[in-house]
């Protein structure tokens, strides 16, 4: 299809309709930046439009488009191409998964492929479903993108992509979380609010892999409860548990009430946990990315984090990088960070390190270049 002039640039934004997941901070950074291009015009659709509302600006090339129904099947098989052919869209841009039918040229993110790295962290009908999607929406794309150069060999592996271009656009980190602030205010509105105090901090969906089990376990063995810690653990269960819940079911009274768990946190709450933290701490085993660990690196709250896939080229963490799968090690390092937090110019340095190299507004230029070059060279056919 060709265009003339102004792109007509559709999103998938049904993620905003669920509880939160990395898929949700990736659009609404990239889009935030891209409403500021003034030859595209930004569809967004969603189920409950009003919410998605509130996280994007009040600008004149963003429009809101309503989906009839929260049902993916509806969703994917009627609402998106009925959208795409009534508004006559130029270009539609999905995360992981697009619709039966092609009306337009396709904008695929594959975050990652996790389940065929790690096949025993997930059920084998959940991989049988997934791989045969992804790898249906990778073929259909005019244009696939991931955000780590991780689980770009992941999906050329896995996938069958191995001769079509994958371009990488890397997850940032929004210029709130390097705002100043004062830590002694988040602690105090924190700990009136919910009730804990000196947290010890996972932001992640609750899956077999993030490894919520090895820091629930960590944090009873070393008596961290004794200390007065409170291990946070913010998220929802997106994948059963069963290990974990045992655990957690069976937690005796002395260290019950030091573990806090919630799944509907507010951004703003989330961020005032990040900075009232006195330590975070990411033991997943595997990540296509892994947003957590910098943005609570960002707000300068120090962080503990695993080394393992795409997490790998976090290694400006240094002696704090750990392997999630030697449980002495996480032991003792957990151990070792909460008796001696690194000083403050440590904690400024890393920062800055993250800023300047996860910035949203450089990978959202990356998308605009890409859509640019593809209208280019489309408008010739």
């Amino acid at each position: 299809m060709k265009t003339t002039g102004t792109i007509k640039l559709f999103a998938d934004a049904h993620v905003f309709d669920g509880s939160f997941q990395g898929s949700r901070t990736f659009i609404k950074e990239i889009y935030t930046f891209l409403a500021e291009k003034e030859d595209v015009h930004l569809y967004l659709g969603a189920y409950d439009i009003e919410n998605l509302k509130q996280y994007f600006p009040d600008k004149n090339n963003i429009f809101f488009v309503k989906y009839r129904s929260p049902s993916a099947f509806i969703r994917l098989g009627y609402n998106i191409p009925a959208i795409i052919k009534k508004y006559k869209i130029q270009y539609a841009h999905f995360q992981y998964i697009v619709p039966l039918i092609k009306n337009c040229r396709f904008i695929v993110t594959t975050h990652d492929v996790i389940f065929n790295e790690y096949p025993r962290e997930f059920s084998l009908s959940y991989r049988l479903v997934k791989r045969s999607l992804y790898k249906r929406a990778a073929k259909k794309a005019d244009i696939l993108t991931t955000v780590s150069e991780y689980s770009k060999r992941s999906i050329q592996k896995y996938l069958g992509t191995i001769t079509k271009p994958i371009h990488v656009i890397p997850n940032g980190v929004s210029n709130l979380f390097f705002a100043e602030y004062d830590k002694e205010r988040a602690r105090k509105y924190i700990k009136t609010k919910f009730g804990v105090e000196r947290i010890i901090l996972f932001v992640s969906r609750l899956e077999p892999r993030k490894n919520h089990l090895l820091l629930l376990q960590a944090f009873l063995d070393l008596k961290l409860y004794e200390q007065g810690f409170y291990l946070v653990l913010i998220g929802h269960e997106s994948i059963k548990t069963p290990a974990f819940d045992v655990l957690m079911n069976a937690l005796p009274s002395a260290s019950k009430s030091f573990v806090f768990t919630a799944c509907n946190i507010d951004d703003a709450d989330l961020l005032e946990f990040y900075r009232a933290a006195t330590l975070f701490v990411y033991p997943s085993k595997a990540e296509g990315f892994g947003i957590p660990p910098l943005e609570a690196a960002a707000v300068r709250t120090p962080v503990l984090c695993s080394n393992t896939s795409a997490m790998s080229d976090f290694s400006f963490f240094g002696e704090n990088h750990f392997d999630p799968n030697d449980n002495v090690l996480f032991k003792n390092k957990l151990a070792a960070m909460v008796n001696a937090l690194p000083d403050e110019r440590c904690l400024e340095d890393l920062a800055a390190t993250i800023q300047a190299q996860y910035n949203w507004e450089r990978s959202a230029e990356i998308l605009y270049q890409l859509i640019k070059t593809d209208d280019q060279l489309n408008s010739r056919r």
